[in-house]
């Protein structure tokens, strides 16, 4: 939501209307996180331009009209993605205790949000 209320908005309507079951999956930051949980939607945010948390809607229904199904509503990552790690302490902790495991585990963690980022890019893109 605080990444993009509309498109919360959208997801929540679509999934209300879908006749049969309805899924949403919601970034939902909680305070064993360390953040400041009076400002969860910031960190909503940062996690969604940063590419850590995607978001995308699936409606099943698209394709009976021969559309793509799968709608990505991501943008290009413009926040380093190091900034959302520095902000939970669940990653400060594993980089006090194992600073090099961690950066290891940070830096596949990257990558692995930029291959999925592409990859659901990719099938938002192709023609149904």
């Amino acid at each position: 939501m605080g990444a993009n209320k509309p498109q919360t908005l959208k997801a929540l309507l679509e999934a209300e209307s879908y006749n049969g079951p309805s899924l949403v999956i919601a970034y939902s930051p909680c305070i064993n996180h360390g953040i400041n949980m009076s400002k969860p939607q910031e960190e909503q945010r940062i996690a969604v331009e940063c590419g850590y948390w995607p978001l995308y809607r699936y409606d099943p229904r698209l394709a009976a009209e021969g559309k793509n199904p799968l709608i990505f509503e991501s943008k290009e990552p413009k926040e380093a993605f190091s900034t959302y790690l520095k902000n939970e302490n669940r990653y400060q902790t594993l980089k006090r205790i194992c600073p090099q495991e961690a950066d290891s585990l940070f830096e596949a963690a990257e990558k692995d949000a930029k291959r999925r980022y592409e990859y659901y890019k990719k099938l938002a893109g192709l023609q149904y």
